[in-house]
């Protein structure tokens, strides 16, 4: 039997709670939440009953309870629960919307349950990294691209696709993070240079880059991290010179992009050394 975990974490940056339940075979008796609560499944099957419908929900399923949603759920195999959510305050969730959908209106997830749901990996990343203690305004990132999908598509939103079209604007924002990538960057300094809110600014800049604005400061990182590797700096150094939280994130993240270890592109230039990090 697997040892029990049963973590909670406050995010202070976006202000809502992430849970996580492993190794957990007990019965949740019916009951509600004040809250919004968006959990998955990542290992584990459960009978669930909400509003009176009764859901087999297994690995890969993406479960939304919307405030007073009455639910229970039950083991069904021999498999312990490992599950995963985060709970949105109504006032968050008031906010958020507000952003996505310029209506101040309370959402309603029309569905309980959404089978095999491909929006799974944004939650299980957003959650993963509030877990984490991230501090790079990706995890902001997911949460509003997130929290877009599943206002739109599963509840009953009244929607307006309105998007912020200046590209003057848009440049102003890659050249701030051309000039300044060296340092720790947050969505928040984005929205002060040009005085739109933070989901406009995402969904515009991702339109017209084809790109978010994190994945385009990476990209900036990595370009200046190659040129330091190509000239025998060790990648320790690398990480500190071009914004990097740590080597270890540096490194994870470059290799995901050039598909080679900081090292291992280091030494194409033929600096191999016994001091190499």
């Amino acid at each position: 039997m697997k040892k029990e975990i049963r973590n909670v974490y406050l995010d202070e940056d976006l202000n809502i709670e992430a849970y996580r339940f492993q190794g957990i075979s007990q019965k949740f008796p019916n009951h509600f939440h004040e809250y919004y609560v968006i959990g998955f499944i990542e290992d584990g099957a459960r009978s669930l009953t909400c509003q009176n419908k009764t859901y087999k929900i297994e690995t890969g399923d993406l479960l939304l309870f919307n405030p007073n949603d009455n639910h229970e759920c039950e083991q069904i195999d021999n498999r312990s629960l490992d599950y995963r959510c985060i709970n949105i305050q109504v006032d968050i969730m008031l906010k958020t919307t507000l952003e996505i959908t310029k209506k101040n209106y309370l959402p309603h997830f029309t569905e309980n349950v959404l089978f095999h749901s491909d929006l799974l990996p944004l939650l299980r990343n957003l959650h993963y990294m509030i877990m984490q203690e991230e501090k790079e305004f990706e995890k902001e990132e997911l949460f509003f691209f997130l929290m877009e999908q599943l206002i739109t598509e599963h509840s009953n939103a009244s929607y307006s696709d309105e998007l912020f079209e200046h590209n003057t604007e848009i440049e102003t924002i890659c050249d701030y993070m051309k000039n300044n990538y060296r340092k720790r960057i947050k969505l928040l300094d984005l929205i002060n240079i040009i005085g739109i809110s933070k989901y406009c600014l995402l969904r515009s800049f991702t339109k017209q880059k084809g790109i978010s604005p994190y994945n385009y400061l990476m990209a900036i990182r990595i370009s200046e991290a190659k040129k330091l590797l190509e000239k025998g700096t060790l990648p320790v150094e690398v990480a500190l010179e071009t914004g990097f939280v740590d080597q270890s994130h540096f490194s994870n993240f470059f290799k995901k992009l050039i598909g080679l270890t900081p090292k291992q592109y280091r030494n194409i230039f033929g600096h191999i050394g016994l001091n190499l990090k």
